[in-house]
């Protein structure tokens, strides 16, 4: 098995249509994780870069799946590990799987998560924290959760939920962030999918020319 590289996960993402905002918040995410993969692999952690770039590029394939993919059924995050193992990229499934902000919701979910996930996987989950539309600060992004989710809608977070949740996404921070060797405020992008988007289009395009 060979992890996807920049080009083949944006062809791979592109292959989905996705609908732009998916698209800019699969960058941004990408972008962040991409980032703080650098420097963490920068310090000496051995960290799979490749693997972080591709698989948060692609964390949120589920979402633009046709309905009548089976994957487009199970839980967020554990859709696009299957999707991602039925596209031949079974190692991308276990950094994808365990991304989504429901997580935060149980200690002992959240527990697995930050003991026994590996490096690339809470990179790529709290890149996932820090990017909506662009890189935001964690509590820039629950704001806009609790927006979107008020109280007394369907799916809404209780108070508690949402402070608890909260609470262990900045558990989180420290975590990857003490791996990187940088405060959470200088967090970046590293811009990397632009080029790797206009790469797997002109591949694209090249490749039904030769159809």
């Amino acid at each position: 098995m060979t992890v996807p590289g920049r080009v083949e996960a944006a062809a791979l993402l592109l292959s989905l249509d996705p609908p732009p905002w998916l698209l800019r918040h699969s960058r941004a995410v990408a972008e962040v994780a991409g980032w703080l993969a650098a420097r963490t692999a920068a310090r000496g952690v051995r960290v799979n870069r490749r693997l972080v770039e591709s698989a948060a590029l692609l964390h949120d394939a589920d979402k633009a799946l046709p309905p009548d993919d089976p994957a487009r059924g199970l839980p967020h995050g554990e859709g696009s590990a299957v999707w991602l193992a039925r596209a031949g990229h079974p190692e991308l499934a276990s950094a994808v799987a365990d991304h989504p902000v429901t997580r935060l919701l149980d200690e002992e979910a959240f527990a697995r998560l930050v003991s026994d996930a590996s490096s690339e996987a809470r990179i790529v989950a709290y890149a996932d924290k820090r990017a909506g539309q662009r890189l935001e600060s964690l509590d820039a992004r629950f704001v806009s959760w609790r927006r979107r989710y008020p109280p007394g809608s369907r799916g809404a977070w209780t108070e508690a939920d949402l402070a608890g949740a909260r609470a262990r996404a900045g558990r989180l921070e420290v975590d990857v962030c003490r791996a990187a060797g940088v405060e959470p405020t200088a967090v970046g992008r590293l811009r990397w999918t632009g080029p790797a988007m206009r790469a797997a289009r002109v591949r694209g395009a090249m490749t039904g020319r030769a159809t």
